[in-house]
């Protein structure tokens, strides 16, 4: 870990929105670094100047909504020197000491959480996505793995049907599951896309994938599979962590808010996980979400 690292991300620890593991690299950092330390107890001081300033009420779904938009909108947008200071969040910080009534809104909608964690296409993906587009493919037909390997075989038309066959780690088959994930009216073979490509969280492209198809599939069973491979990155990328928000505020299928639920009790401490717990705990008709919100809450007083 570098200073470099420990100052564009020293924003994110004041906010409580670094991984755990990456906290304490951070603090160990920290106390062997003067410059370091000198930078995060000004920043410390400047957090303690927003603290100060009167708050708004925000409400649980409208902050999850908030970071998920400006998230979407950061990554679609091009990124031209103008936009230098949404992928830099330390040097929009510094900006706004000049502003703290701006920087009291922004931070008050989670726009400090959400900066940190856009995603990126690689570079591999981009050119397998568009050999594909190329291809004209006109849709995907079936999918199989084979049993006991990695190995998958999928069936997809052009002008004419074909069938390519690879490792589920192949470029080409990681952008056809992408693309039966979400263009294919077949919800068997959507349910199959996402059961392969949780295989492979970790790709940003694919867990961007997994995040559409949680939030917008219309098949349950879709968004439960596509929830259970997100639920371990619920502590490390914020943008997962505003799709279960999502998902338990919203959802209509009571199976898939338990299961976000329970990946959100990994982060009960966040602020925004528990203004919904407490939101939930009270009002929600289902008596298990109300039960269950009040056990999360509890543990998360008794931890403190």
């Amino acid at each position: 870990m570098n200073c470099e690292w420990v100052r564009e991300n020293i924003a994110l620890y004041l906010y409580n929105e670094l991984a755990d593991d990456a906290r304490h690299e951070l603090e160990g950092h920290v106390a062997r670094c003067p410059e370091c330390a000198l930078e995060l107890e000004a920043m410390r001081a400047f957090h303690g100047e927003l603290s100060g300033l009167p708050q708004m009420e925000v409400s649980p779904n409208l902050l999850a909504s908030a970071r998920m938009q400006l998230a979407e909108a950061l990554e679609n947008a091009e990124q031209r020197r103008g936009w230098r200071w949404a992928l830099d969040p330390l040097a929009l910080i510094r900006q706004m000491r000049f502003s703290p009534a701006l920087a009291a809104v922004i931070f008050m909608i989670g726009f400090g959480g959400g900066l940190g964690t856009m995603y990126r296409m690689s570079a591999t993906l981009h050119g397998s996505s568009a050999s594909t587009q190329e291809a004209s493919i006109a849709g995907i037909r079936n999918i199989v793995q084979e049993p006991g390997s990695d190995r998958v075989r999928i069936d997809y038309e052009r002008a004419l049907p074909e069938t390519v066959q690879g490792s589920v780690n192949d470029p080409q088959i990681q952008a056809l599951l992408v693309m039966a994930s979400r263009s294919t009216a077949n919800s068997g073979l959507r349910m199959d896309s996402v059961d392969l490509l949780r295989q492979k969280p970790d790709d940003p492209a694919v867990r961007e994938s997994l995040v559409y198809s949680l939030r917008s599939d219309s098949n349950p069973g879709v968004r439960l599979k596509a929830e259970e491979a997100l639920a371990p990155m619920v502590k490390e990328d914020i943008r997962v962590r505003n799709a279960m928000m999502e998902s338990l505020l919203n959802d209509n299928n009571p199976g898939v808010r338990a299961g976000a639920l329970k990946a959100l009790e990994a982060v009960r401490k966040d602020t925004s996980v528990r203004q919904a717990l407490t939101q939930l705990a009270k009002e929600d008709p289902n008596e298990f979400i109300r039960q269950e919100s009040s056990r999360v809450l509890a543990q998360s007083r008794d931890s403190e």
